[in-house]
């Protein structure tokens, strides 16, 4: 699986905070949470949540979710892992919620209304999927992951999930809009190397790219699901260090993809795109996904 460094997560978290907003709000997690809890007794919903990163997933939902939340965080990092419990710490601490304790196999996190125990998880979900232990999960849940991987692990995901029950929700899936403001003439050239270059294997097998929304929608809606999409886009306007990396990123990515005779446009665009940086914005289209089991 492709890795992700700290700097790069921790530089789009806003990013995917603010995108992200409306449609936690538009699955109404608090009332299902609270369903959740009257069917187990008052207890919590058990989360497990894939390729965790440093943890930001869990940053933008527990809140979300009220008291006696169990969070499983897995990825095949060990770095990342080990900038969790450092991670959740700043955060508790920035919002004013408390630690229950920090050590080697749990981290204990309250906030006004919510309460999570947190351990993590060594596994390559490339290869180990089903060593996944999913019994007395109530989400399965993701953050720009789908996109990553191929149409055969979803499908083998969204199988695990479907016979333990489990709702899901995978957030920051891309769907292949990207808008400059202002326009190059060269940005469709780049947009497509581009997008062909999130289709290459990342792992998992021939990445989804810009298809995992619809392929997405479609599996988990065959596997019995009520499903629920909205538009969760990235808007980036006014920070230089965000829109630097984007510009390189993209560069790297349709560098890697082109043939030799691109190259040269490649890097013109990306001069031109870092020259007009301080007026630009850039829309990066996002799609979030929950899916709850049809009654």
């Amino acid at each position: 699986m492709s890795g992700f460094s700290a700097d790069w997560l921790a530089l789009r978290e806003p990013f995917d905070r603010r995108a992200r907003a409306a449609a936690i709000d538009a699955f109404a997690l608090p009332a299902l949470a609270q369903r959740w809890r009257a069917a187990h007794g008052g207890a919590g919903p058990s989360v497990l949540d894939l390729a965790c990163g440093s943890g930001a997933n869990f940053r933008a939902l527990a809140p979300r979710l009220g008291p006696g939340q169990r969070w499983r965080l897995v990825d095949h990092d060990p770095a990342l892992l080990a900038a969790v419990p450092g991670a959740l710490a700043a955060w508790a601490e920035h919002q004013g919620y408390t630690l229950r304790g920090i050590g080697a196999d749990a981290i204990g996190i309250d906030g006004p209304g919510f309460g999570a125990e947190v351990t993590l998880e060594a596994l390559d979900l490339a290869h180990d999927l089903h060593r996944l232990e999913l019994a007395d999960t109530q989400l399965v849940t993701a953050s720009a992951l789908l996109d990553l991987v191929s149409a055969s692990w979803l499908e083998a995901l969204v199988g695990h999930a479907r016979d333990a029950q489990a709702a899901m929700l995978f957030a920051l899936s891309v769907d292949g809009r990207v808008g400059w403001t202002p326009a190059d003439p060269a940005d469709a050239a780049i947009d497509r190397l581009f997008a062909a270059h999130q289709r290459r294997d990342k792992g998992f097998g021939p990445a989804l790219g810009a298809q995992a929304p619809a392929v997405a929608g479609r599996l988990i809606g065959d596997a019995g699901y009520v499903v629920q999409q909205v538009s969760s886009d990235w808007d980036i306007e006014g920070d230089d260090a965000m829109l630097a990396a984007m510009v390189d990123g993209m560069a790297q990515a349709a560098r890697e993809q082109a043939g030799a005779a691109d190259r040269a446009l490649v890097d013109a665009w990306q001069a031109r795109r870092h020259a007009m940086r301080r007026s630009t914005c850039l829309n990066v289209g996002h799609i979030d996904l929950f899916a709850k089991v049809r009654p």
